[in-house]
């Protein structure tokens, strides 16, 4: 089985409301609680729809059963592609059924009339248990799973036992995405040139050689998660955001985060808050520069806003020439099934459970994560690794995702119950290193990117931080999810963007208006921060300055951090 760029976005940084799912454990989300008693009084008290529902549903099993349904899955569905699915007639009437039942599962759902909170959390259960039902996960049905089996003379059995051995042994317990050894970190990814010039207890700071003869006298200070390793934008040459930065002429520096352990437990918000004014001290002593970018990524994004509003209030607003936040959530009102998932019981759960061993297990939310996407993350490897005895295919963005990191019982903390109120979208209720946060006085320029296809950080929620911020916003919705987004170079004739001059209050009503431009959105965001990176200059000859020499070589030792 092949994985695409497609499946990669279902593999994203985590939310922060997903953080409590990873705290107790994704398995209780299926529990039946009190949406799923909701949901039964809502049908209840509709028995003509359902009665409806089910008399349709009856007929087209007839007609599936007589041979005379039209019914075939949806281009898109890869678990069908196998033509046996198609041509047998069995296998064809057994498709024909099973998308029959999904449909009227799916409508049930709707026609229960839930809230939104209680129908986002019975959507994800219904979902789940319809995919899992799916004929193409029958090992017994399933014709590659047999095609496997007689091509290999049983081996493909044999194979998929050790492969389903391995993977319930240790977490996270979903079948595996990508070989261990298919990737390199510093070989084959995260391979631009440069050196870590600045170290401190929580971050290492990398500058990369500059690859044009003259450079902006503004650099960039790239701020990624605080957890999942930061060479999601220095993925591979050809795919690296830093790599093509560089290429325009941008002194580029990224932080990589420490990988963290129970002795860390404490780092909180204003520690990773100070830690990006560290860095930020760090890149314009280097530079000899008054001011910098901040260009920061999901959770990232967060602490980098929370930091902006603290400079701000404190009078040191123009050490930051532009704000780019990309595929990030500050307003986490109706944000997407996270946010439907989430109670005050499951919050304080989730906390007193990281509180316990000191910090949250990035292996715990890649098992969430997955099963967010079932299809795609669960079911497809599933097929793969099990039913076809096969290894996963080797794909650069699994194998990243793959490389997770734990984050500080203290942050985890932070992080929940900064969402859980909301906070900040209310001025002053929330604080960063000692002052309130108020975004709406944050006048600086700011960029703001989203996938229109993101689960995890739902484009409509990206789009509200336009609403927040007090300066000028450029607001663009790119195609594609979490990851592809971001990871989105030049060159790929299916990706557009779409843009807007204006920043209506209803995301609707500015998609509605905006126009769709060809390509990547990465030489539109180029042009911008060019036109507020100032003149430019001859590049350095050596990294390093004013005192801060090179340490080692990128991408440094915290990345290899387990």
């Amino acid at each position: 089985m092949t994985t695409t760029p497609a499946q990669a976005d279902d593999l994203a940084e985590p939310l922060d409301l997903l953080l409590t799912a990873a705290a107790t454990g994704p398995l209780r989300r299926f529990a039946p609680n009190s949406s799923w008693v909701r949901m039964a009084s809502g049908l209840a008290a509709r028995p003509a729809v359902v009665a409806r529902r089910l008399a349709d549903l009856g007929t087209e099993l007839r007609r599936v059963a007589a041979g005379t349904s039209s019914r075939v899955p949806a281009k898109r569905d890869r678990r069908f592609a196998d033509p046996a699915w198609t041509l047998n007639p069995l296998l064809r009437r057994l498709v024909q059924a099973y998308l029959a039942s999904e449909e009227t599962a799916g409508t049930l759902v709707r026609d229960a009339r839930l809230d939104w909170r209680d129908h986002e959390r019975m959507t994800f259960v219904v979902e789940n248990v319809v995919d899992a039902l799916a004929p193409s996960n029958n090992p017994l049905i399933s014709p590659v799973a047999w095609k496997a089996l007689i091509d290999t003379a049983g081996l493909s059995a044999v194979s998929g036992v050790r492969n389903l051995v391995r993977d319930l042994a240790t977490p996270p317990r979903v079948p595996s995405m990508i070989e261990p050894s298919a990737f390199t970190v510093g070989e084959t990814m995260a391979t631009t040139p440069g050196a870590v010039v600045f170290r401190n207890e929580m971050l290492e700071l990398i500058q990369y050689t500059p690859q044009t003869e003259q450079v902006r006298t503004v650099p960039v200070l790239i701020v990624p998660p605080v957890i999942n390793k930061y060479y999601v934008v220095d993925i591979a040459p050809g795919r690296s955001l830093v790599e093509y930065f560089l290429k325009q002429g941008q002194q580029v520096f990224t932080i990589s985060w420490r990988n963290p352990d129970a002795r860390h437990r404490d780092w909180g918000l204003d520690a990773y808050g100070q830690s990006i004014v560290d860095a930020m001290d760090a890149v314009q002593r280097i530079c000899r520069t008054d001011s910098l970018h901040l260009f920061a990524t999901c959770s990232g994004g967060i602490l980098a806003s929370m930091v902006m509003a603290h400079l701000t209030d404190s009078g040191q607003a123009d050490r930051v020439a532009g704000l780019t936040l990309a595929v990030t959530v500050l307003d986490q009102n109706r944000a997407g099934l996270a946010s439907a998932a989430i109670d005050e019981r499951v919050a304080a759960a989730a906390i007193a459970a990281s509180a316990s061993r000191g910090y949250l297990d990035g292996n715990a939310l890649a098992e969430v994560f997955a099963w967010l996407r079932p299809n795609d993350l669960i079911w497809s490897y599933w097929v793969n690794n099990y039913l076809q005895g096969r290894p996963p295919a080797a794909f650069d963005v699994l194998f990243w995702n793959a490389d997770t990191t734990r984050m500080t019982a203290a942050l985890h903390r932070g992080f929940v119950e900064v969402a859980m109120s909301n906070a900040l979208t209310q001025p002053g209720a929330a604080s960063m290193l000692g002052t309130a946060v108020d975004l709406g006085k944050v006048v600086t320029p700011s960029y703001v990117i989203a996938g229109i296809a993101d689960h995890i950080s739902p484009w409509q929620s990206c789009y509200r931080t336009t609403q927040l911020l007090g300066g000028d916003t450029r607001f663009v919705l790119s195609t594609s999810g979490h990851i592809a987004s971001m990871v989105n170079p030049p060159g790929n004739p299916k990706a557009t963007y779409q843009v807007n001059i204006e920043n209506p209050p209803d995301p609707d009503e500015w998609l509605r208006t905006a126009t769709t431009a060809q390509g990547s959105w990465w030489p539109d965001y180029t042009g911008w921060l060019s036109e507020r990176s100032g003149p430019l200059r001859p590049a350095p000859a050596e990294l390093g300055g004013g005192g801060l020499e090179p340490l080692e070589p990128a991408p440094g030792s915290y990345v290899f951090n387990a």
